[in-house]
């Protein structure tokens, strides 16, 4: 990874480094409960400690990080209980947003999401379930963006990074995607056809089938999963 490079003052936070960290602990380069070590940070980002000390603790502010009394910072592991939680808050946001992209959405925008539907539909018929679960990611990011509800796309970026590695393994869990699939394309189906209570409605049973999925596939899968 490219160093995040010092902070113009060389002190306080770096954004850089608060975003680097971000994306290794979301990406899946540090695992649950693993130790985020000031020093090590420090040198693998070229930045100070108390910048690195700083992004920490914003980190944790997102809930992507926990800090420990007199044992320093980890990645903070999400139980399943919680993440059934955020799903469920997600199904309330991205309900909303598909509704307003319903009323918003432009030709090209219905374009755009009809060609990741297209491309689910052949990822599924290749089993390509790494090419789907991406898809799948930028089919929700651009439901959202189309919706121009900046305040829940905020709210919603800081849940799926938090839940970012149950994502990916619900993506993965064989036959996931020939359920999911038809759920994503309802969504499209609806936001094209401008009815924005349609739209929400496919949203929340998509994100409902999510909840109803998660216990199963925790018990499928073992806890150093989590690792990638």
């Amino acid at each position: 990874m490219t160093a995040a490079g010092p902070d113009e003052t060389g002190r306080g936070r770096s954004p850089r480094v608060v975003d680097a960290i971000r994306d290794a602990v979301t990406g899946g380069e540090f695992a649950p409960n693993q130790r985020m070590v000031e020093a090590e940070l420090s040198e693998r980002y070229g930045v100070n400690r108390a910048s690195v000390r700083d992004a920490l603790l914003e980190l944790a502010s997102e809930g992507l990080v926990e800090r420990i009394p007199n044992r320093g910072a980890r990645v903070r592991e999400v139980s399943l209980a919680e993440a059934v939680e955020i799903t469920e808050v997600r199904m309330a946001l991205e309900g909303l947003c598909a509704a307003k992209a319903a009323e918003r959405a432009t030709e090209e925008d219905r374009v755009a999401l009809r060609g990741i539907a297209a491309s689910m539909r052949d990822a599924v018929a290749a089993g390509d379930m790494f090419g789907y679960s991406d898809l799948n990611k930028r089919l929700h990011e651009l439901v959202m963006t189309i919706s121009g509800q900046a305040t829940a796309r905020t709210v919603l970026a800081r849940l799926r990074g938090q839940n970012v590695r149950r994502q990916f393994r619900l993506a993965m869990h064989p036959g996931r995607p020939a359920v999911s699939l038809p759920e994503h394309l309802a969504i499209v189906d609806a936001v094209c056809a401008a009815d924005p209570v349609a739209a929400e409605a496919a949203m929340r049973a998509h994100l409902r089938s999510v909840v109803d999925a998660l216990p199963e596939v925790e018990k499928s899968h073992p806890r150093r999963f989590d690792a990638l």
